[in-house]
């Protein structure tokens, strides 16, 4: 019992005893009081070495600020330089300079990764043009442009997911494999197994049937609006259109959400106006210098605009209406505007520019131009379907949505006519059993990204290009 009592003292002496507190970067520049014994870990962004001190300057991607660690010369070695990654051990303290409000000093300095700052392609205090960086995608998010663009990242999910969340949606995992083109546009990756690209054309598929990566979850959403009212999803999509344009990616992320009881296409806009103004908000909120640093180098007066459309109605036209505001044009156009054809990007951009550059909704598009599950407005002579799309200066289209067609005879014959009859016999079935009028739409993430922070390549919104390195495709 003795022997017992005295294991228990023990324990509780080594429990007692200070430990150093591991903190990230983020946290030690966020302290308001002086810490005695702290460890912080990250990677060296600058070193100077003076006669009777040595400053560091450590990041670990919490924060686009980097921690100053001041340390006796003495603790410097070979290897501590720039991009090595380190452990420091010692004292947050208050900071004398206006600029920063506490620093580290240092009783122990651990090079735990060397990195030779020869080869090493990004340099101290360089800033270095997105087309450089875009040559390393396995290293690019070291740099500072890139870091600040995945927090930015990081911060906008986490407000889409909230805002949804509040507002009683239920976040719903749809397929990235499925059988379907939603879009209609044949623009689809087809999935087979390794084995039978090698092996005859008549072996049967993996599935059973033909299989793709997904455009769209949106069928797969109406399945879900059924049964629960208000539903999201946030996933990878994949379009198969050949273009290597500053605008399409083939694997991108899309916000979609469907909404059951209702029949107004103004239900939609409003959500769609109301997820990005409050997304944005939450970014230029909680990332000011993520965001300053975007609004500085790479779109200067792009936050000014970005205030401006927050306080901002979007403003609201129809398909018709655009067509005749193209055809007034002074501009000459690539594309000839005409009523029946889609509008293209330079058509997108005047009608912002022509609205006072503030988002536009674009509604009632021609029936013939969009997928079958649109709903019929029933007009005439000039069909349309209840279509919308949101578009954004400097970019085009961002968001596209729709009323669906809930009434079953409408999209019989709709399916009847395109030869989809037997495809979509689960889709009719959903209009037989308790249908209700619903809608939706979607947002390419990586282009809402591209358009707050004022990126002229969409390939610099995303964590990893394509290209060039085979091991990253």
């Amino acid at each position: 019992m003795l022997a017992a009592r005295g294991g228990w003292r023990a324990l509780r002496r080594c429990a007692s005893l200070p430990r150093a507190a591991r903190l990230r970067v983020a946290e030690a520049l966020r302290a308001r009081e002086p810490a005695e014994a702290v460890t912080v870990q990250g990677w060296v962004r600058s070193v100077r070495s003076q006669k009777e001190v040595l400053f560091l300057h450590i990041n670990d991607g919490s924060s686009l600020e980097h921690l100053q660690v001041v340390a006796d010369p003495s603790l410097e070695n070979r290897d501590l330089t720039f991009g090595s990654a380190v452990e420091v051990q010692g004292k947050l303290v208050k900071s004398p300079h206006k600029m920063q409000n506490m620093e580290l000093q240092a009783e122990t300095i651990r090079v735990v990764g060397p990195c030779d700052i020869w080869s090493f392609p990004l340099k101290m205090k360089e800033r270095h043009p997105l087309e450089y960086v875009r040559q390393f995608p396995h290293l690019r998010c070291r740099s500072n442009t890139l870091g600040s663009l995945l927090r930015i990242r990081s911060e906008a999910t986490a407000a889409i997911h909230s805002f949804f969340q509040d507002n009683g949606y239920m976040h719903i995992h749809t397929p990235i494999i499925t059988s379907n083109d939603c879009e209609g546009a044949g623009e689809l990756f087809q999935i087979e197994a390794s084995s039978e690209a090698r092996e005859s054309a008549e072996k049967t598929h993996f599935f059973n049937v033909p299989a793709f990566l997904t455009v769209s979850g949106q069928l797969h959403l109406e399945v879900m609006a059924g049964a629960f009212t208000h539903v999201f999803t946030f996933g990878p999509t994949f379009r198969a259109e050949n273009s290597q344009s500053r605008r399409h990616l083939a694997e991108f992320y899309m916000v979609e959400a469907e909404l059951s009881f209702t029949e107004s296409l103004q239900d939609i806009m409003q959500v769609m106006e109301d997820l990005f103004k409050t997304v944005t908000s939450s970014v230029l909120s909680k990332c000011p210098r993520d965001v300053e640093l975007f609004h500085k180098y790479v779109a200067p007066a792009r936050k000014d605009r970005l205030e401006q459309i927050l306080k901002s109605k979007f403003m609201t036209v129809s398909y018709s209406e655009a067509v005749e505001i193209l055809k007034r044009a002074s501009q000459t156009f690539t594309f000839k505007p005409e009523w029946g054809c889609d509008l293209q990007t330079e058509h997108e951009k005047y009608l912002v520019k022509h609205c006072g550059e503030v988002p536009v909704f674009v509604i009632n598009y021609p029936y013939d131009l969009k997928p079958f599950y649109m709903r019929d407005n029933e007009d005439g002579p000039q069909h349309t379907v209840a279509a919308v799309d949101l578009l954004v200066p400097g970019i085009g289209e961002l968001c596209g949505g729709s009323l669906r067609e809930e009434r079953l005879p409408f999209l019989e014959s709709r399916l009847q006519r395109l030869g989809l009859t037997d495809a979509y016999q689960w889709y009719l079935d959903l209009r037989k059993f308790g249908s209700v009028p619903h809608g939706g739409f979607g947002m390419g993430f990586e282009r809402y990204l591209q358009y707050i922070l004022g990126v002229d390549n969409i390939k610099d919104v995303i964590p990893f290009p394509r290209f060039p390195h085979s091991c990253l495709l």
